[in-house]
């Protein structure tokens, strides 16, 4: 009885393999598997080669079989708006420094030592107010040594004047020449120019002797006390006694740079700087917390030259202070606020940064988009201020622009009154 299983002496084995796509005649391949099955029971022979055989058909006909082509996908749908021209107000923030109206250094005019000190530091002083003495012992010494040269001139002119009167009648009759008289008057001019010159030193002395009690010379608060009693002080030190700084009104300096100095001037009327300040609008001082101060301030001053170092050119605004709550040394921000007239406004969210450039894609003909470069001039809110680049009436595409590629073709969707609601108003 023949068996149905492989013969043992017998490997099933294949000399070569060739794939479908080999370039080697598909009668080897078949050979091969020929040989391979040599040993095979014949019923089994037949099995497999039908198997073999059916299985190398379904191979060929895959491999040979047209591919699917890609479906053509629909252009994408995405929002446009219209653009328009609006009238905005934008507001700018610049660091700002604070300073007193009067903001002087107190510093001693005699050497001495610094005797006494009447006020505390940050007190609210008036003008005239004593705020230290120096020892004024020296100073006394010197006024009553220039009062004795002055009394002792005094009592030199008036024996001048005896020694005239004595000679006038001598010379009358001839009794002397006038050469003695003569030279008694000169002695007399004398007198009198000593004592002139003795009065100097006596106001010299009482002068310095007044310097040794040193007032406050404008209204204010008192900064740091930088010498303490006891000191030896003078008017050559590098270091002033203390700072007062008259703080009713406070100036606020702050810095445009060329290209806003230029935007800020053509904002306003009038054919000069002066008439230009006349009209410009308050400003408003931001502290340090951010918290807008109470009073709004005016711009009264334009520097009259730039900044070499900075290409900055400073302006100053005044503002009230009749609390004190600024001090000089504060700083804070100052917001300046622009107008812009017949701006065109785009979304933030339909433009997309280049390499240093902004850009929006705006619709053409046969729906293709195309990226422009837009020339911003400030921001307002979630919208862009834009000078150029594209022009009222242009269509720009509000959003899904990440992917979108030169000349691509899409669907717009113009219905998007509320997307767009910044923009065309």
């Amino acid at each position: 009885m023949t068996s149905n299983h492989f013969n043992s002496q017998h490997e099933f084995s294949v000399v070569k393999y060739y794939s479908v796509n080999s370039d080697e005649p598909s009668t080897i391949y078949l050979d091969s598997i020929r040989r391979a099955i040599g040993s095979i029971h014949p019923k089994t022979k037949i099995n497999i080669m039908k198997f073999i055989i059916l299985a190398i058909i379904a191979i060929a006909l895959a491999s040979c079989s047209p591919k699917p082509q890609a479906a053509q996908t629909a252009p994408p749908a995405l929002p446009v708006a219209t653009i328009n021209t609006v009238t905005d107000t934008t507001y700018q923030e610049y660091p700002a420094a604070i300073d007193g109206v009067v903001n002087v250094e107190v510093r001693p005019q005699v050497s001495g030592s610094l005797q006494k000190v009447f006020v505390d530091e940050g007190a609210y002083v008036k003008a005239g107010q004593p705020l230290f003495k120096i020892d004024d012992a020296p100073f006394r010494a010197a006024l009553n040594n220039a009062l004795a040269s002055q009394h002792a001139a005094e009592g030199a002119l008036a024996n001048a004047r005896l020694e005239i009167e004595k000679l006038t009648p001598l010379v009358e009759n001839k009794v002397i020449s006038d050469y003695q008289l003569n030279s008694a008057k000169a002695a007399f001019n004398i007198a009198k120019a000593n004592i002139e010159q003795a009065k100097a030193n006596v106001s010299a002395a009482q002068i310095n002797l007044g310097y040794t009690l040193i007032k406050a010379p404008v209204n204010g608060y008192i900064g740091r006390l930088l010498k303490k009693q006891g000191s030896l002080v003078g008017p050559t030190d590098t270091q002033e006694l203390t700072q007062l700084s008259d703080v009713h009104d406070v100036h606020v300096y702050f810095s445009l740079s060329e290209q806003e100095f230029v935007t800020f001037k053509e904002q306003y009327p009038g054919a000069t700087l002066k008439e230009k300040i006349q009209h410009l609008p308050a400003v408003t001082l931001l502290l340090s917390d951010n918290s807008a101060y109470a009073k709004q301030g005016k711009i009264d001053m334009i520097d009259g030259q730039f900044d070499k170092t900075t290409a900055a050119i400073t302006i100053r605004a005044s503002f009230a202070n009749p609390e004190g709550l600024l001090r000089a040394g504060n700083t804070g921000k100052v917001r300046l606020g622009l107008q812009h007239k017949d701006a065109l406004a785009v979304p933030e969210s339909a433009t997309i940064e280049m390499q240093d450039k902004v850009f929006v894609f705006t619709l053409a003909d046969s729906n293709k988009v195309v990226k422009r470069p837009i020339t911003i001039i400030a921001k307002s809110g979630a919208n862009y201020l834009v000078k150029d680049g594209i022009k009222a009436g242009d269509q720009i595409v509000l959003s899904g622009i990440d992917h979108l590629q030169e000349g691509a073709v899409i669907q717009p969707q113009r219905n998007v009154d509320k997307v767009a609601a910044n923009v065309s108003h």
